[in-house]
């Protein structure tokens, strides 16, 4: 075991690449960068966090920005949990612990969104703290080097108990990340280089031909489709566009959206029309003057099927709606699926 902590440490000394975040022992912005990079790859994520390093380079710049703003920023990346987490979790660094960042995995566990994968990261990383990582690149590596089956939570602990035994007490950081990046650049979820990884000939699962079975995949959720008219409601007298802030308590929390229609099944215009919730949002008169295609956008659970009605009616009966032109619609955070028709319309900014 001792053997593969000295290799792998060796391995990426060599190997790692040159990342933005690896540059620093900064908790915060270690901190910003795994949560950028949750769900999320390498490519796409690093936009986003030299983003946001450049406009948040401390905790408490973060911690006083607006929520709008922020989502914003985030908009496009998925998950917006994570972002309204963050803000969170600045404002805790700034109110509760007087701007100090916490500096133990157990005080990193009381901030907002911090499991303990992220508490793990930055601990080590920024703290010299032996606690082991384990995310998902972790888990395919330990379970086919020591042929672990199962998956869910018993195949967690027992890549944790392992990661434990093996992770290097000097330097807990460094190995962290040497197992994660092996998962991200050799031992890859399909197509895996076994043939030039260093731990072939004591790899369980590759002396085993069990590469293609290992990590065992948990089974999938049913996937249900959900059906959503959006209404793109102009106020031809004011020019504006009817935008109103998502309140439910689920992914798209807080981003705005044009007034929405959801049903169990797809409409058609003559359909929508007459669907009771069309007059109690556009008032009596209201008309359709356009239709778009079908959206389709997949989430994790979800498939939503998403139509948008160009309608005229009145915007200034909902109190709860926001009237916006059209050049300033850029200003506001929207789910990726918002953006993709406002880009693909004849809505112009």
């Amino acid at each position: 075991m001792k053997q593969f902590t000295n290799d792998i440490l060796r391995w990426y000394e060599i190997h790692q690449r040159m990342l933005p975040w690896r540059e620093t022992s900064d908790p915060y912005l270690i901190w910003l960068s795994e949560v950028i990079l949750q769900q999320t790859r390498v490519d796409q994520g690093m936009e986003y966090y030299l983003r946001f390093a450049k406009k948040y380079p401390r905790v408490q710049d973060l911690a006083s920005a607006d929520e709008d703003e922020v989502l914003k920023d985030w908009q496009g990346l998925g998950y917006y949990s994570r972002a309204r987490n963050l803000l969170h979790a600045a404002r805790q660094v700034m109110n509760d612990l007087n701007g100090r960042f916490p500096d133990s995995f157990a005080s990193l566990r009381s901030l907002k969104g911090v499991g303990e994968y992220t508490a793990a990261a930055i601990a080590s990383i920024a703290f010299n703290e032996a606690v082991p990582v384990v995310d998902g690149n972790v888990k395919r590596v330990i379970s086919r080097l020591a042929g672990i089956k199962g998956s869910g939570e018993p195949l967690y602990k027992e890549v944790h108990k392992i990661m434990t035994t093996l992770i290097d007490r000097d330097h807990p950081g460094d190995f962290n990340q040497a197992v994660m990046e092996f998962g991200a650049l050799m031992c890859v979820p399909k197509n895996p280089k076994c043939e030039e990884c260093i731990f072939k000939e004591q790899c369980f699962a590759y002396t085993s031909d069990m590469v293609r079975s290992l990590p065992e995949r948990a089974k999938k959720p049913e996937i249900r489709n959900r059906y959503f008219s959006y209404l793109v409601i102009r106020d031809e007298q004011k020019e504006g566009i009817a935008l109103k802030k998502r309140s439910g308590n689920d992914i798209w929390k807080n981003l705005y959206e044009f007034p929405l229609i959801e049903t169990d099944h797809e409409l058609d215009t003559e359909m929508l029309t007459k669907h009771p919730d069309f007059t109690k949002l556009c008032g009596q008169g209201a008309s359709v003057t356009e239709s778009s295609e079908t959206y389709k956008h997949k989430l994790s659970h979800r498939t939503i099927l998403a139509r948008f009605y160009c309608v005229n009616a009145s915007i200034s009966r909902h109190k709860n709606w926001k009237q916006v032109s059209v050049k300033d619609l850029q200003d506001y955070p929207v789910s990726r699926l918002i953006e993709t028709y406002i880009t693909d319309s004849k809505i112009e900014y």
